[in-house]
C-alpha cells in the first residue's frame, strides 16, 4: 500500500506577510436550519426526531502554531478564495461537541464546502478506552521501592450505548454532515461489523441510496486472533463511501502484483475499451507488474514497536489508510474534515498530501495528541523544503522557489468551553463512586440510578447553566414514558439554575410525582462531605538574559495528579521523582502572549517516550514582548500557564 514517509512539496508561491493579526470575532450564538433527509429505505427506532435546527455557539481562539510567522489571514492562492474570512487560512483543530462544533462551522460560512469528510466514530463496542500513560525517561517509568511503575491507563471515551441513542447520535451528526459536505464531495464513514448494517441505511436516508459508491473492506492482516472455536476471526472493519451529487472525485490507484503478468492491451476508441491488434491483426500483449487496487485494502494494523507512528491512543488507524482515503477521494488544496479526529491521523494525511483540514473531538487528550503531531510534521515539512532550497541554490537540483504545502500553521478553538480540568469520563467515574451511584451504560444521556432516581452528571468544566436545563428537559420530552425523579449532579450552579429548578418542582409536588429535580452541588452539598479537591499543576519558572537573548528556564515542575496516581499504585511507599521533567509530556512557549491567543514560537515535543523536554530556552530578546508566556503540559494532559514580564 502507498505510504508516504517524506513529503514531496508541490509548486505553489505564497504571498509574504507580517505576523499574526487578532483574532476573528466569534460569530453570536444563534440557530441554524437543517435540511431534512429524504432518501430511503427509513430505518426506525425509539425516540427518533429530525433535526431542523441546530443552536450555533461562538468559537474561542485560544492557540495558535505558525513557525514560519506568516500572516495566515493573507495567505494567497484559488485555494482560498473560499474560505471564511473570520478564519485564518490554515488548519483548524476545534474542541468541543462535534454537533456544537459543525454548527457552529454551518454558521461561519463552511456550508457546502467541505470536499472529503472522513469519520471514525465510536462502533457501540461495549468498550472503555483508555490510553496508556507513562512517564518519560530512559525506561518510562518512576522507580517506588526497586519496582517499575507506570501511570497506568487514561480513560478517554466510552464507547457503550443503548441501541437507538447510538442511531439518533449518529443521524443527528450526518444530518449536519451532509450540509457541510460540497456538491461532488465524499463522505468515508469507518465502521465495523456491529453496525454496518444500521449504518448504511442511516446514510441511504440522509444521502439518498443513489448515492452510494463503495463498501470497502480495511484488512489487517496482522492482528492477534482470538481463540473462539465458532466464528472464523474478524480481521476487517468497513469504510461506507458516499457521495454527495455527480461531479465527484475519485483517483485509482495502482498497487504491485506479486509477480509480472502478461495480459491484453487495451485502447480506448470513441470512449470505449477495446482490444488492441498489431498491423497483422494479432492481438497485442504486454507485461503488467501492477494492478488497480480494488475494494479489499491490504494494510497492516500499527505495530506496537512503531514507535515513530504510535501515539497509544485508542483506536489509532494507521496513517497508510488514511493517507490512501486522502488521495483517492480528494485533490490536492482540497478541504478535508474529520469530526472524531481521536489521535489525528485524517488531519495528519491531509497535511502530508497538501490538503486543507478540520478537525474536532470533545476529547482534551485528542487534540493535545493531534496538536503534537501535527506540530512535528510541519516542522518536518519547513525542514524539507528549505534543504531543498538550498539544493537548489548550490546548484545541484531544481529550484522550486517559495513552493510550500497549502498551509504551515493551524489554529486551535473550543466551543462552548470544553476545556476539561479532569477528562469527563473519569470525573463521572468519580463521582459516582463517592455519592453511590449505580452506572448505567446503555442510556445516551442519564449516568446512572440512585435508588429509585436516574441521574445526570453536568461535566465539571461549567457550572449547571440553563443551557443544561434546557437539554435536560429536550431529553424528557422525547422520552415520554420517563416518570422517575431526576438527580443533577455539579461542582456548582449559576444563580439563574435555582429559579428555574424552583418553577420546574412548583408543578411536581406529591408522593407521586414526575420528574421531580434534585440537584447535589458536591463542593457545598454537606450530606456528602468533600468530594475532592484538585491540586493544579505547578511549576517555578525563571527568566534571566545574555547578550541579545532572553533565557527561559524551568527549575521545577510538580503535578500532584501525576504524583497521587503513583501513590495509589505504590501504597506505603512514597513515589520518589529524581527528574521532574519525567511528569512532562511537552513544553510551549509564546514570547509575545496577548492573554487571549497562545502563539506557539517554542515547541519541545520530544520525539520518543525516552527523550526528556530541555527544560532551558533561549529566545532572541528582540520576540520577546512585554508577556512571556510557558505553558507546561503533564503526562495525563494537564496544563499550567506561567506567564513571565521580562522588563519588570
Amino acid at each position: 500500500m502507498p505510504r508516504s514517509k517524506k513529503t514531496k512539496l508541490p509548486r505553489r508561491k505564497t504571498a509574504k506577510a507580517p505576523a499574526a493579526s487578532k483574532p476573528p470575532a466569534a460569530p453570536a450564538r444563534k440557530d441554524v436550519a437543517i435540511t431534512a433527509a429524504k432518501g430511503r429505505p427509513m430505518l426506525t427506532w425509539v425516540g427518533k426526531r429530525p433535526l431542523r435546527h441546530v443552536t450555533a455557539f461562538p468559537a474561542q481562539h485560544v492557540e495558535t502554531f505558525d513557525p514560519k510567522k506568516e500572516d495566515a489571514r493573507k495567505r494567497g492562492g484559488d485555494i482560498w478564495k473560499d474560505w471564511p474570512d473570520s478564519y485564518p487560512r490554515g488548519g483548524l483543530l476545534f474542541h468541543g461537541d462535534n454537533k456544537e462544533v459543525l454548527a457552529h462551522l454551518l454558521a461561519s460560512g463552511f456550508r457546502g464546502k467541505v470536499n472529503l469528510i472522513y469519520i471514525d466514530p465510536p462502533f457501540d463496542s461495549g468498550a472503555d478506552y483508555v490510553r496508556r500513560v507513562s512517564l518519560r525517561g530512559p525506561q518510562g517509568t518512576v522507580k517506588l521501592g526497586g519496582e517499575g511503575y507506570t501511570l497506568g491507563e487514561q480513560l478517554q471515551y466510552t464507547d457503550i450505548w443503548a441501541n437507538d441513542n447510538y442511531l439518533q447520535f449518529m443521524y443527528e451528526r450526518l444530518l449536519l454532515l451532509k450540509e457541510l459536505l460540497a456538491d461532488g464531495g465524499i463522505i468515508v464513514l469507518h465502521c465495523d461489523w456491529k453496525k454496518v448494517h444500521h449504518l448504511r441505511c442511516v446514510l441511504d436516508e440522509v444521502l439518498g441510496a443513489e448515492e452510494f459508491r463503495n463498501e470497502i473492506f480495511w484488512y489487517f492482516y496482522n492482528k492477534m486472533h482470538d481463540d473462539r472455536k465458532d466464528i472464523f476471526p474478524r480481521a476487517t472493519n468497513t469504510l461506507l463511501v458516499y457521495a454527495k451529487g455527480e461531479a465527484r472525485t475519485f483517483h485509482r490507484v495502482a498497487i504491485p502484483r506479486d509477480h509480472a503478468i502478461k495480459q491484453l492491451k487495451r485502447v480506448k476508441v470513441d470512449g470505449v475499451l477495446v482490444n488492441l491488434k498489431d498491423e497483422q491483426g494479432k492481438l497485442v500483449y504486454q507485461e503488467s507488474e501492477s494492478k488497480t487496487l480494488d475494494n479489499i485494502w491490504a494494510i497492516p494494523l500499527i505495530p506496537p514497536a512503531d514507535a515513530a507512528q504510535k501515539t497509544d491512543y485508542p483506536t489509532q488507524k494507521p496513517e497508510a489508510l488514511l493517507e490512501l482515503i486522502v488521495q483517492t477521494y480528494s485533490d490536492p488544496g482540497g478541504l478535508v474534515l474529520d469530526a472524531f479526529i481521536g489521535s489525528g491521523t485524517a488531519a495528519v494525511a491531509a497535511q502530508r498530501w497538501d490538503r486543507k483540514w478540520i478537525a474536532c473531538d470533545i476529547n482534551k487528550g485528542a487534540i493535545q495528541t493531534t496538536s503534537k503531531r501535527l506540530q512535528g510534521i510541519i516542522e518536518e515539512q519547513i525542514a524539507e523544503a528549505r534543504k531543498a532550497r538550498q539544493v537548489a541554490l548550490a546548484g545541484t537540483g531544481e529550484d522550486q522557489g517559495d513552493s510550500v504545502p497549502t498551509q504551515l500553521s493551524f489554529a486551535v478553538y473550543r466551543v462552548n468551553d470544553y476545556d476539561l480540568t479532569v477528562h469527563h469520563e473519569e470525573a463521572v467515574a468519580l463521582a459516582c463512586e463517592h455519592i453511590g451511584v449505580t452506572r448505567v451504560r446503555t442510556n445516551g444521556y442519564f449516568d446512572g440510578t440512585l435508588g429509585k432516581r436516574i441521574v445526570k452528571i453536568v461535566p465539571f468544566n461549567h457550572p449547571l447553566t440553563l443551557l443544561d436545563l434546557g437539554g435536560l428537559k429536550r431529553e424528557l420530552d422525547a422520552r415520554p414514558g420517563e416518570d422517575r425523579g431526576i438527580v443533577l449532579v455539579c461542582l456548582g450552579k449559576e444563580p439563574a439554575a435555582d429559579g428555574w429548578i424552583e418553577d420546574w418542582n412548583r408543578l411536581r409536588k406529591g408522593k407521586d410525582t414526575v420528574n421531580r429535580i434534585e440537584v447535589v452541588e458536591l463542593r457545598t452539598d454537606e450530606r456528602y462531605g468533600k468530594f475532592f479537591q484538585h491540586q493544579p499543576a505547578r511549576a517555578r519558572v525563571r527568566l534571566g538574559h545574555k547578550k541579545d537573548t532572553t533565557v527561559v528556564e524551568i527549575e521545577d515542575f510538580i503535578s500532584p495528579t501525576v504524583v497521587e496516581r503513583l501513590q495509589a499504585q505504590a501504597g506505603l511507599l512514597k513515589p520518589k521523582i529524581d527528574d521532574w521533567r519525567a511528569m512532562v509530556d511537552c513544553v510551549l512557549i509564546d514570547p509575545d502572549y496577548d492573554g487571549k491567543v497562545f502563539n506557539i514560537a517554542v515547541s519541545d515535543v520530544p520525539e520518543r517516550k525516552s527523550d526528556l523536554v530541555a527544560g532551558r530556552y533561549e529566545l532572541p530578546a528582540k520576540q520577546c514582548g512585554r508577556t512571556i508566556a510557558v505553558k507546561i503540559i503533564d503526562m495525563l494532559g494537564e496544563e499550567v500557564l506561567v506567564t513571565l514580564h521580562p522588563k519588570d
